[in-house]
């Protein structure tokens, strides 16, 4: 018998099913993000918190060790420097739960990725 897929309908909900001891981080990392980007519409996409905004924006979800954070490969090679402390592949990093969350990098990485979202919106407008 296969487990029950959990599947969620909003953020809230997503972050509401968490263990509780992640919560307060899922809400930091929303609220950055929110105040970073606040045009970007929130949604569920991969079975994770989306921002949308022209496009996918940024996704993050909670892990056992840590919160997943992926603005998408660029996102990464833009700041790679100041990520390369932390875990992470080519569109995705990891934040460890033990440690406090760069909320100033994750905002700076989510101002870069609406620029990029709105230039490349803007050039495919002009087509």
């Amino acid at each position: 018998m296969e487990p029950v897929k959990i599947t969620y309908e909003s953020i809230d909900d997503y972050i509401a099913k968490a263990p509780f001891e992640v919560q307060d981080k899922l809400e930091a990392v929303r609220k950055v993000i929110r105040e970073s980007a606040p045009e970007a519409e929130e949604k569920i996409s991969y079975q994770m918190p989306t921002f949308f905004l022209h496009g996918n924006l940024v996704h993050f979800a909670a892990f056992k060790k840590h919160i997943g954070f992926y603005p998408a490969p660029r996102g990464i090679e833009a700041f790679q420097e100041e990520l390369a402390q932390y875990k992470g592949a080519k569109g995705s990093v990891q934040f460890p739960l033990d440690e406090p969350l760069p909320l100033d990098l994750i905002s700076r990485i989510v101002k870069f990725r609406a620029d990029e979202n709105r230039e490349k919106a803007a050039a495919k407008a002009k087509k």
